[in-house]
């Protein structure tokens, strides 16, 4: 994994450089993530047929964006996010590093809509304060498309990420024998506000 990460990180520098070179800029976003996880299932309780869904929580995110093209753009990210899920008896908090690959179009002169994948590495995962080590998988791919404004070298988008398949991680009970499980796959509004070097 932190291969992937290391070459993703490379890519990322490439790309500003690319950019760089060609009169197109890079810069520092950050902002609010409206955060749900997914379902909790535990199995200590078998009386309980349905999992139990989570309430949203808000999170942060911060990171770095660069971005090339005209009316039509590409614009990679590479975004330090942490989460929180609350449920009926615990919290699920999850630190992450998105790269979202978005494409988009301009419109009107400052508006913009957008759209793409984004990869999703989980750093760190903790359930009512127990660390969590199994996660299926570590690197994921979801979603994200969105509306932006642009006024000079300032930005402000809205958008909306979605994991595209469940992505479970697994702990032990208090006794060391009951497993629980909970869906890390993330659904989210996500605010940022972005400065453009």
């Amino acid at each position: 994994m932190k291969n992937i990460v290391l070459t993703g990180l490379l890519l990322f520098a490439f790309i500003f450089n690319v950019q760089a070179q060609q009169g197109k800029g890079f810069g520092f976003k950050g902002g609010l993530n409206y955060n749900t996880n997914g379902d909790y299932f535990e199995s200590t309780n078998p009386i309980r047929s349905n999992a139990e869904n989570p309430k949203g929580s808000v999170g942060f995110h911060f990171g770095l964006f660069g971005k090339y093209g005209g009316k039509i753009f590409f614009k990679p990210e590479l975004v330090f996010t942490s989460t929180k899920s609350d449920y009926d008896d615990a919290s699920f908090k999850m630190q992450k590093l998105d790269a979202p690959l978005l494409v988009g179009v301009k419109f009107l002169r400052y508006f913009n809509v957008f759209g793409g994948p984004s990869l999703q590495y989980i750093i760190d995962t903790e359930f009512d304060g127990i660390a969590i080590d199994e996660v299926k998988n570590e690197v994921t791919v979801g979603l994200n498309f969105g509306v932006g404004v642009n006024i000079y070298k300032i930005g402000i988008d809205l958008r909306y990420e979605r994991g595209f398949s469940e992505n479970e991680a697994t702990f032990f009970g208090d006794n060391g024998a009951d497993i629980s499980r909970i869906d890390t796959r993330p659904s989210q509004l996500i605010l940022s506000v972005s400065l453009l070097l």
